[in-house]
């Protein structure tokens, strides 16, 4: 008899109002980023749903760091 593993637990995905609620975010920006493809998500039947993950990564992208004076006249020079 062959042994059967448990499937796979499924990542917590978050609702819309969720996402925006964790970004401290509006739900018309949540589905602006949904229609521009701007972030990844799942659509299940007429549900849309985005993993956290996905979430924290689109988050970090739009990291900037802050300004240092070494930051600031590499950046004069590349004007130059």
């Amino acid at each position: 008899m062959a042994s059967q593993q448990p499937a796979a637990q499924p990542p917590t995905l978050l609702t819309i109002e969720a996402a925006a609620a964790q970004v401290s975010m509006s739900t018309r920006y949540v589905r602006r980023l949904i229609a521009e493809r701007r972030i990844v998500f799942y659509r299940l039947g007429r549900a849309v749903r985005i993993d956290p993950a996905d979430l924290a990564d689109h988050v970090a992208a739009g990291r900037i760091e802050p300004i240092t004076r070494e930051s600031v006249w590499r950046d004069l020079r590349r004007a130059a």
